[in-house]
């Protein structure tokens, strides 16, 4: 039942997307958030849902370690057995670990022709084989520079049927752009099929579609529990 009940919390499907995978290959998703709005923890479920559903997450992580991103993985899965008031989670928690690979990188010292090795070390050898990409922390400040490697990251996911899920942080001073994009979007928002937002609304923090969102109107709206940065609906529930 674990399984079943983790899958049917996708943040995704609770917004009211219909596909459990709004990305196909090649494709880009991103999710933006102020800082310590709940970036990294909205994404960490999505990767829990891909991989109940047997999807190979490689996370990539910049400027944190391993075990600190592994850490935010157990919590968020302990919290979302916790709430379905499942006990017996070790068995499911041990099946998903090996389809999960965190890989860290400094800020100056990450590339992506140092992903892409680093990945072809992995496949060469049947380690890892991933399917999605969480890039969680690449600074989208330096708008010539982020714009090349996105499109260079663009090529790899595409010549290697990725989906990628980016964090982008924004900041409290910068009101969005003419086209309501993030400023740290203007001018790359076209590379992106779904952009995401994290809101703060006083004690709330409101998720909302800016760009992509689910067809039909009416689409629940969602908060991160604070005590938790689990995904549920304003009502209070978990589930659709």
């Amino acid at each position: 039942m674990l399984k079943k009940d983790i899958i049917r919390r996708n943040p995704l499907r609770l917004m009211g997307y219909e596909a459990e995978d709004i990305l196909g290959k090649g494709e880009f998703g991103a999710l933006t958030a102020r800082a310590g709005v709940g970036k990294t923890a909205f994404v960490v479920q999505l990767a829990l849902d891909k991989l109940l559903r047997d999807k190979n997450i490689l996370h990539i992580s910049i400027d944190e370690p391993v075990d600190k991103v592994c850490l935010w993985y157990e919590e968020a899965f302990r919290n979302i057995a916790s709430q379905c008031d499942i006990k017996q989670l070790e068995p499911f928690w041990e099946a998903i670990l090996p389809k999960r690979l965190v890989m860290t990188f400094k800020v100056d010292g990450f590339s992506v022709p140092k992903l892409e090795e680093r990945i072809a070390d992995l496949t060469a050898q049947n380690i890892f084989f991933p399917q999605t990409l969480i890039v969680d922390g690449l600074p989208f400040d330096e708008m010539e520079e982020i714009a090349a490697t996105l499109n260079d990251l663009k090529r790899m996911a595409e010549a290697q049927d990725l989906s990628v899920w980016f964090t982008v942080r924004t900041h409290r001073h910068e009101s969005p752009g003419p086209d309501g994009m993030p400023i740290p979007l203007t001018g790359i928002a076209d590379l992106f099929k779904t952009i995401l937002e994290l809101q703060p609304d006083g004690k709330d923090i409101q998720i909302k579609a800016i760009k992509g969102g689910p067809e039909g109107a009416g689409s629940p709206t969602l908060i991160l529990d604070p005590s938790t940065m689990l995904v549920k609906s304003k009502s209070g529930s978990g589930e659709k």
